[in-house]
């Protein structure tokens, strides 16, 4: 007799690659973050600064051209469109290498438009299933656990092996390349979703011009509410993500590589075991009230630990663990459990590629324009700085606006027939 059920197995099985396959795709994206490149400047700006906002230029511009593709992707060779992407983005590390600085700020776009695209196709393997509350959580968690990691490799790789600052991110890729070609094959091996799937979770479609209109003008209010928390939580995400070597080297912790991953591991499995319990509600509006109870506590977590922090109450190492807890607290449901339990709750005709990008292109947006702010203002401000005062007002308001979303779509349940 099996340890598991078939559908427990193919449940773990598609958990287990799909969380390999971002986490070895990360390793292409973000190891250059670990870098400081001290004394460096592009024309006005710090030069680490201008890379990190011309990578997110390229996530970006690959966040808009996603609400088209993405979401009318059809399901065939898809791991063909990820080795291309994640080559192209390779290529362009090995071309940052070797071409000298500052002239090598342009790969960075090169680099984020590609790999932009890959969240896209990853989850287009899970969603729509009885079991992506889990299978999502997964994948959703690879962002903590290789944002920790990754800048773990690329500090070891400069220790280690003395390599350059500018070779870091290209030897990185190199470490994962075949783990991810590994992982890319099991993906392959997923199993499409099964027809109870699709009774419980609504039929997964690639979405016309004309679907993507008829769902923005039915559920506007709410759309535009979600997208607002989305905002904060990328801001939240891409300053800590971006700037976290910058900001523990302001706290003293610029010797210790290894604290990218002693915060990041525990809020993993903290996020992974929270959003993966939500599998068991089978009613799918529930579902979705809770994950809005996520995100309020996400932001209040935020919020209240960079208080305890700037008066001197929190520790630096404690600060960045909370901190980081509360902001995947708000990150991660929409990236594993709100947009797919949305579509089912309410029958969309759709996928949740379409909801995904659409909110992402506005998340970078604004993490642009917030760096673009803070060096065009010349606001003189240390990055720590700057990033807790931020938490704070951020947290503020969205708060209330997570309890305006929860009223949307409590009030849209009354009008609107529910899937239970």
């Amino acid at each position: 007799m099996p340890l598991l059920s078939k559908d427990k197995s193919t449940a773990l099985y598609a958990a287990l690659v799909s969380f390999g396959t971002y986490v070895f795709v990360f390793g292409f994206r973000k190891s250059f973050t670990v870098c400081t490149f001290d004394g460096m400047t592009f024309g006005p700006i710090a030069y680490k600064t201008a890379l990190v906002i011309s990578q997110m230029l390229g996530y970006l511009l690959a966040k808009f051209y996603g609400i088209r593709f993405i979401s009318g992707m059809q399901k065939v060779n898809r791991y063909k469109i990820i080795f291309v992407l994640t080559g192209i983005a390779w290529a362009a590390w090995l071309l940052f290498a070797v071409v000298p600085a500052p002239y090598n700020v342009l790969f960075l776009f090169m680099n984020g438009f590609p790999l932009g695209m890959l969240w896209g196709v990853v989850f287009s393997y899970v969603e729509g299933r009885k079991s992506t509350d889990f299978i999502g959580a997964a994948l959703a968690v690879s962002f903590i656990f290789s944002a920790g990691w990754v800048k773990s490799v690329g500090g070891w790789l400069m220790l280690q092996f003395h390599i350059s600052e500018f070779w870091v991110p290209f030897c990185t890729g190199l470490v994962f390349a075949l783990p991810l070609i590994i992982c890319v094959y099991g993906l392959e091996k997923v199993p499409p979703p099964t027809p109870e799937d699709e009774l419980l979770r609504a039929q997964r479609i690639p979405m016309t011009a004309a679907d993507r209109t008829s769902l923005l003008l039915q559920y506007l209010p709410g759309i535009i509410a979600f997208v607002a928390i989305y905002l904060f939580a990328t801001i939240f995400r891409d300053i800590r993500d971006n700037f976290s070597a910058d900001m523990w080297k302001e706290m003293g912790y610029g010797s210790k590589p290894e604290v990218f991953s002693q915060t990041e591991i525990p809020i993993t499995i903290f996020i992974l075991i929270l959003m993966g319990a939500v599998v068991v509600l089978k009613n799918s509006f529930k579902a979705l009230m809770v994950a809005h109870v996520f995100i309020l506590f996400g932001f209040m977590i935020a919020g209240t630990s960079t208080y305890c922090f700037t008066h001197q109450l929190l520790a630096p190492f404690w600060w960045m663990l909370w901190v980081g807890l509360g902001l995947y607290l708000v990150y991660i449901p929409f990236n594993s459990i709100f947009f797919d339990r949305l579509i089912a709750a309410f029958s969309m005709k759709g996928n949740v590629g379409f909801f995904i990008y659409l909110a992402d292109s506005v998340g970078y947006v604004g993490s642009v324009g917030v760096m673009l702010f803070k060096e065009g203002m010349k606001v003189q401000l240390k990055w720590t700085q700057f990033f807790s005062q931020s938490v704070m007002i951020l947290s503020l308001v969205g708060v209330f606006i997570t309890l305006y979303a929860m009223y949307y779509f409590f009030s849209k349940s009354k009008t609107t027939p529910l899937m239970q």
